[in-house]
């Protein structure tokens, strides 16, 4: 053997932890927040039944309220019975105390009508769901659908009935005008309890519920009305082009009376009385004074100031 040393080995300990690890550590963690954040935000999944779903797709259909996204469709599906489609939408954790018992759910699709025009939004972005909270206090998962929007769902005012024969022309939206002015519309129509009538319910909005008392007629100037003789001639009458398509009703209110209260049921005439045209209360709206009449001696033509005499 020769006296020569071998060399020896240098040994490097390896770290454990490298920098090429932290990119893939801080990506997987931000993944694990995004997760546990969507997770968090999650609420109930419900299930809605409608008659028709068609426009509807999984992951893009929003849940509106109030134009504000409260969940999203996430299944569409037949019944057992085949009879409906049962959409599944999983709402938002703020939002689970709108599925409430009594909430009603619609499909909002774009409608054109004579002079109702509604969803033109969902031309571009397809159907979407909106929804009104219900009054109840207990939860529940499962909820029928209405195949159209609940009219005046949500609207505060004073809630008539008029009650009439044959309602022609009359239909749901048709404008409950006072002196030619819109303040209130038809949201419903059903037969009487006793079958032998129709029954009109209408919404007359907050701001003119004054104007309703208990004297009021209501009549219906729907249509084209026709009067005239051998002698004179035919006279057309027509209140406006609209009312030829979606209906009209008029009312007067009389100088006294009280105010009518909610669920008051009126009869719905056909043509007015000439004295029902003659009344002309003053009867202040939306909660405004009446404006104090000026003396008419100020009302009257003031007098041109005289001129001054030249000399």
């Amino acid at each position: 053997m020769t006296g020569e040393e071998l060399p020896k080995a240098r040994v490097r300990r390896r770290r454990l932890f490298q920098l090429v690890w932290v990119v893939p550590a801080l990506a997987a963690a931000v993944a694990v927040w995004l997760v546990w954040q969507h997770m968090r935000s999650l609420g109930p999944e419900i299930a809605i039944r409608f008659n028709d779903a068609a426009g509807l797709r999984v992951g893009q259909t929003p849940v509106i309220y109030r134009g504000v996204q409260i969940g999203e469709v996430t299944g569409i599906e037949l019944a057992k019975d085949r009879r409906q489609a049962v959409v599944k939408a999983r709402l938002h954790r703020s939002a689970w105390p709108i599925a409430t018992a009594g909430a009603q759910f619609w499909i909002v699709r774009p409608q054109l009508g004579w002079g109702n025009v509604t969803g033109l939004n969902t031309v571009l972005s397809g159907p979407e769901v909106q929804v009104l909270p219900g009054k109840g206090e207990d939860h529940i998962l499962e909820f029928v659908g209405l195949d159209n929007a609940p009219v005046a769902a949500g609207a505060t005012g004073l809630r008539l009935i008029l009650r009439a024969e044959r309602p022609k022309g009359v239909r749901v939206n048709t404008p409950v005008n006072y002196r030619g002015v819109e303040v209130g519309m038809v949201h419903k129509i059903e037969l009487a309890p006793s079958s032998a009538s129709a029954d009109l319910h209408i919404l007359v909005n907050n701001r003119y519920a004054a104007l309703v008392r208990e004297g009021s007629a209501f009549w219906n100037e729907s249509g084209l009305h026709a009067t005239g003789g051998i002698l004179k001639g035919i006279e057309l009458e027509l209140e406006s082009l609209r009312t030829l398509f979606t209906g009209s009703i008029e009312f007067a209110t009389p100088n006294a009376g009280a105010r009518a209260k909610p669920g008051t049921v009126f009869f719905l005439h056909d043509k007015p009385k000439p004295e029902w045209l003659a009344w002309a209360p003053k009867i202040p709206v939306g909660g405004q004074k009446p404006a104090a009449e000026k003396p008419a001696a100020q009302m009257a033509n003031p007098q041109r100031p005289e001129k001054a005499s030249a000399n």
